[in-house]
């Protein structure tokens, strides 16, 4: 059934079958109303479409609102049913009990916008660390054989129509399936998507189709009151990955493998990957690397061939496997693969920043922001960047994942000549607060520090980085190229930690530039 054929009647057939639909859903002319689409914010509404009225600061403005941009009808939960159908007296209402609402959202978007998982590929993958990487490494093989895709993911929205920074790794319901229609509508061959844990747990792909679904790690992060109240939460929400895909990519060296397997045999065919065992389907061996390149040997089922990465990290051999797997899996041939891995790079992740000192002081940014991208990123940049002493610019954020205040020092002082502790999205705590904690983390004979503005914290590493002869490499983590933190109620905007990073060096009378990013979007 396309989304042009579903009428109200259907939808309300559809919650009932799934015990979904609550006695106050009132409708008028259910038969002859048309859906074509599902909204879950105002500003995005338009004619045709159910406009979903959920969240804890719903107000029934946003409604009213909605119904001025042509929503036919809405769905909301038992609880405030009567409130809102005194605010829009006469509109078609679909009512879920409390409890449901997310799944009814879930299963309404899906039908209303006409499952365009049944026609378009959709390539899914979860993990602690390494998502957005694999994710804009496929798009990078799709553009380089002239099949460009769209990406759902923590750094950009792009579905052949919307372009735009994201907002959450894995968008609501509504938007999610908007985003598959449009990539559906403007010809592109594939969606790429980086699956969530909050995702999977919350019900935001119910009833999505994944071709392929990838497992690519698991460690402890987002456990906190606000998001995973323990582990054991986080990792079962991500095996749910495996409920909806027909081929399961798994990653042979990930913890708790045992596990992950036994929940991939939910799959039609399961495929396996390993930067090291030969026993996997895709693997590698001969690696070479020097400061900013990696290069190796991959074995697949179908080929063996030399392929080179443009960025740092060793790490980032497990991500280009999972990429060449899903990659050939879709059709894609050596070639493009080659390619389109030679040409990647990643906004905010293992981006070597264009140093205008660069036999003195390197510098690289990178998004990791947890214990296992530590473990990875640390040991990755002493074997690519030798004889360099470390000076680490990280943070905490504020009110989740409370864990990383202790482990991250615990980690980066394994590795880390000097640390600095600043701002990475404080929200409603102090700065000063969290890198106190942190502070008190730190092994007691580990040089470290807190300032709590991030330039001025980028501008002390590049002063520690000139204290001494040896040369060094300057790591800012955790942001990336995100160009707002997040305080208070509010996303501020500030400069990419490469500009900060580049300005710092310009007051020592040097001169460079950030790394140009070559967008694939466009093609």
């Amino acid at each position: 059934m396309s989304g042009m054929d579903t009428t109200l009647t259907d939808l309300a057939q559809l919650l009932d079958r799934e015990g979904l639909l609550d006695g106050k859903t009132n409708m008028h002319d259910a038969d002859t109303t048309v859906v074509t689409g599902a909204d879950c914010d105002s500003r995005v509404a338009a004619a045709g479409h159910v406009f979903v009225c959920k969240g804890a600061a719903f107000k029934a403005v946003y409604l009213r609102d909605a119904l001025d941009m042509g929503a036919v009808a809405y769905l909301c939960d038992a609880s405030h049913a009567d409130e809102l159908a005194a605010a829009a007296p006469g509109i078609p209402v679909l009512v879920a009990p409390d409890d449901g609402l997310r799944r009814a959202m879930a299963l309404v978007s899906a039908e209303a916008w006409g499952h365009p998982d049944r026609e378009l590929p959709v390539l899914g993958m979860t993990g602690t660390k390494g998502k957005s990487t694999t994710a804009y490494m496929l798009r990078s093989i799709f553009a380089a054989g002239g099949r460009p895709c769209g990406i759902l993911g923590s750094i950009n929205t792009y579905d052949g129509v919307e372009r735009f920074e994201s907002h959450n790794t894995t968008p609501e319901a509504p938007d999610l399936w908007r985003h598959l229609a449009n990539t559906r509508a403007a010809g592109l061959s594939a969606m790429v998507m980086e699956v969530s844990s909050q995702a999977l747990k919350y019900d935001r792909t119910l009833g999505l189709r994944l071709r392929v679904g990838a497992f690519l790690n698991i460690g402890r992060d987002h456990i906190s009151p606000l998001e995973h109240p323990d582990f054991e939460d986080y990792f079962s929400s991500k095996l749910q990955i495996f409920d909806q895909c027909d081929t399961a990519v798994v990653n042979l060296g990930c913890d708790h493998l045992d596990r992950v397997l036994a929940a991939a045999q939910a799959c039609d065919r399961l495929v396996t990957f390993s930067d090291t065992d030969p026993a996997a389907d895709f693997w590698a061996d001969h690696v070479a690397t020097h400061e900013g390149t990696v290069g190796f040997v991959a074995h697949t089922p179908a080929w063996t061939a030399n392929m080179h990465l443009g960025m740092p990290g060793l790490f980032n051999i497990e991500n280009a496997l999972c990429a060449i797997a899903i990659a050939q899996l879709a059709g894609a041939e050596r070639a493009q693969i080659r390619d389109g891995l030679a040409a990647c790079r990643v906004p905010g992740r293992m981006e070597l920043v264009d140093s205008p000192d660069p036999a003195r002081v390197a510098a690289i940014v990178d998004y990791a922001h947890n214990k296992l991208s530590y473990q990875r990123f640390f040991s990755s940049m002493a074997k690519e960047f030798p004889g360099r002493r470390i000076i680490a610019v990280l943070g905490a954020p504020g009110g989740k994942a409370q864990e990383r205040r202790r482990e991250l020092p615990q980690e980066a002082s394994k590795w880390a000549d000097a640390l600095i502790y600043t701002e990475e999205d404080p929200a409603h705590e102090r700065v000063e607060d969290i890198n106190a904690e942190m502070l008190a983390a730190t092994p007691a004979d580990q040089r470290a520090e807190s300032v709590p503005s991030r330039p001025d914290a980028i501008a002390r590493a590049v002063d520690i980085a000139y204290e001494e002869d040896t040369p060094a490499l300057v790591c800012l983590l955790a942001k990336g190229d995100e160009t707002r933190q997040h305080v208070g109620d509010e996303f501020v905007p500030c400069e990419t930690d490469a500009e900060l990073f580049l300005r710092a060096m310009r007051h020592r009378g040097l001169h460079g530039h950030a790394l140009c990013r070559h967008d694939h979007d466009a093609e």
